[in-house]
């Protein structure tokens, strides 16, 4: 089992082999901000949820994985396969123009 740290480590590694980068991390290191090079939208990972004041300060993120306890590699890996469907159809709905 890998710590909550190390878990978000892989995740993070996991996503950059799709196409995402490291756009930002906070200064206690339990979250990140990854985003494609071609997409304004990003992907949070973190060990905790994001608070209502978060969600209304940064609306630039589409999907956050939360791993808040110890995980298997292959629990991280479905969860990013799962953080990758949810950022596919939330780029979608945001990216409709509305009529």
């Amino acid at each position: 089992m890998l710590s909550p740290l190390a878990a978000l480590d892989l995740a993070a590694r996991l996503l950059t082999r799709e196409g995402f980068a490291l756009a930002a991390r906070n200064e206690r290191g339990d979250s990140f901000y990854l985003k494609r090079p071609d997409c304004p939208w990003h992907i949070r990972l973190s060990n905790h949820s994001r608070t209502a004041k978060q969600r209304k300060r940064r609306t630039d993120i589409l999907t956050s994985l939360v791993v808040d306890k110890p995980r298997s590699a292959e629990q991280v890996e479905a969860l990013v396969q799962g953080a990758l469907r949810d950022f596919a159809a939330n780029r979608i709905a945001r990216d409709v123009p509305k009529a």
